[in-house]
């Protein structure tokens, strides 16, 4: 389909926006032959560039006269800090730094959703075009925390850190009485084993999807206030929706601020609340 067609088809341009540069199209939900390029692509550039940004504070630390990042990167630490005193039951080495990079990539991530939906598809669009690609098979998703992938990635590396941390506290026996006694007792045992099994699956599960459901809508309500003059050309019609869809830009770009850091904000504290509820201390609050 022609970049004309598609501006003649709201769902056809929805789609295109929504569909991952990918090494081969997914035949399902769980297909472990694709890889999503862009999503690997700009989750490794956005990591990178938050190790150069903490290597430039690292290497000009200053406490006499700080400069306005490492004031911005104190701030952040004393936060990151705050919830951790609060949450995780006593001093662990890991989880600082831990809960500081879950909160910064998401962040930084999440924020991707605020530069405009068509800029850098564009850009690639006509980058490749002068190698002759067809515009309609160019594909670029430029938010890797709108791909499922990337929030249930996320969430396993946590699930891991979740059964190493029981595994450390309580012993392999320990983590497997959780199983047989747990809730209900020793004369539930298959029930306990049930509830147990749900509850921990659960911990990934509502970590990844809620990320992803946030900003994935968060994205597709993008998409729609860009329909609002979507291949319109020069008319009177043109000076009435394109302020409007400028207003609603602005209005929901606001209001995407507060979400996209929330949603970061939530994966990291809930990341060390699993962790805390892991941990064989945390038994007796």
């Amino acid at each position: 389909m022609s970049e004309s067609a598609q501006a003649a088809d709201p769902v056809a341009y929805i789609q295109h926006h929504l569909t991952n540069w990918s090494t081969s199209q997914p035949k399902s939900i769980a297909d472990f032959n694709v890889l999503h390029l862009d999503v690997i692509i700009f989750s490794a550039l956005l990591g990178g560039l938050l190790i150069f940004i903490a290597k430039k504070i690292g290497e000009n630390l200053s406490l006499d006269n700080p400069s306005k990042l490492q004031s911005v990167a104190e701030m952040v630490v004393e936060f990151v800090n705050d919830q951790i005193k609060n949450v995780f039951p006593h001093p662990d080495k890991l989880i600082g730094p831990l809960a500081l990079t879950v909160f910064v990539w998401v962040l930084a991530m999440n924020a991707m959703d605020l530069l405009p939906v068509d800029l850098l598809p564009s850009l690639w669009t006509g980058i490749l075009g002068l190698f002759g690609a067809d515009p309609s098979h160019v594909y670029l998703k430029v938010v890797p925390t709108t791909n499922l992938d990337t929030t249930l990635g996320l969430a396993l590396c946590v699930f891991v850190l979740i059964l190493a941390y029981n595994f450390k506290s309580k012993g392999p026996m320990g983590y497997l009485k959780m199983f047989l006694f747990h809730p209900f007792g020793k004369f539930f045992i298959p029930v306990n084993i049930v509830m147990t099994t749900i509850e921990e699956l659960a911990k990934p599960l509502s970590l990844g999807l809620r990320l992803f459901g946030n900003l994935f809508a968060g994205e597709l309500v993008f998409l729609l206030i860009a329909l609002l003059t979507l291949g319109a050309g020069f008319s009177f019609g043109l000076f009435i929706w394109f302020p409007m869809q400028v207003l609603l830009d602005l209005a929901w770009l606001l209001f995407h601020l507060l979400v996209i850091t929330l949603q970061a904000f939530i994966f990291m504290v809930l990341t060390i609340v699993y962790l805390g509820m892991a941990d064989a201390t945390a038994d007796d609050h």
